[in-house]
């Protein structure tokens, strides 16, 4: 392709993406409300507020925003492969489709086990407070503090895509992640307290253990494909 047409094709992917954005924002607005009612519940904070005479309403339209990008994800992820498969060979694209599905399934994953995590760090956090203050929730940080999470968990979930498509580039191989294997155990490890925080021993096995499936199942599942 010439850098026209691929100009073109980014312009497509972008205006596809925004018009997913949109169309899923407006649909979001109606039920930001129980959204937001959803998450103070979750976080076990039983009352947020806000801050600004506006503050709810700014609140409703960041959220449904932020509800946009989640529900329009499968249409973005699907136009980013569209956009790079033009630079795979044609032995490379049948991956595409499985690619799209995944890097969507693992990202939900993320955001599933954020969400379960949610009211754990809000504990662990209040405890680590000194004990002569209060914590009065602010909604519009709550909703920044989540969204931090969200992202955060989605993109770590995606470790087994990113470690195919390297795999499938000839970037990494099976055998340099069997060499490296202690360092990947001993790094998901630390990933995995800094990422779910607790008092117990146990708490991180919730991230630990599917991160190092994921890395083990990859690894098997380039070893198969001769990679």
């Amino acid at each position: 392709m010439s850098v026209i047409e691929h100009l073109e094709a980014l312009r497509r992917a972008l205006i596809i993406s925004l018009i997913a954005w949109g169309v899923t924002t407006i649909a979001a607005i109606f039920i930001s409300g129980h959204v937001i009612t959803f998450l103070i519940t979750r976080a076990g904070i039983g009352h947020a507020i806000y801050l600004q005479p506006g503050g709810g309403v700014i609140l409703q339209l960041k959220v449904a925003l932020y509800i946009g990008i989640v529900l329009a994800a499968p249409v973005i992820i699907q136009q980013v492969w569209w956009f790079v498969s033009p630079g795979l060979h044609q032995h490379e694209r049948r991956f595409v489709l499985p690619l799209v599905v995944a890097t969507i399934v693992f990202f939900a994953l993320g955001v599933g086990v954020a969400m379960f995590a949610l009211p754990l760090y809000i504990h662990v956090l209040g405890s680590l407070a000194p004990a002569d203050v209060t914590y009065l929730p602010d909604i519009t940080e709550l909703v920044t503090f989540v969204l931090i999470m969200v992202i955060g968990f989605g993109l770590v979930f995606e470790l087994p895509v990113v470690l195919f498509v390297l795999g499938m580039l000839r970037i990494i191989n099976t055998r340099w992640l069997y060499k490296r294997r202690p360092y990947w155990f001993l790094a998901l490890g630390i990933l995995a307290n800094f990422l779910t925080p607790g008092v117990d021993p146990l708490t991180p096995m919730i991230m630990f253990v599917p991160l190092y499936l994921f890395f083990e199942g990859t690894a098997l599942l380039l070893k198969l494909l001769g990679r």
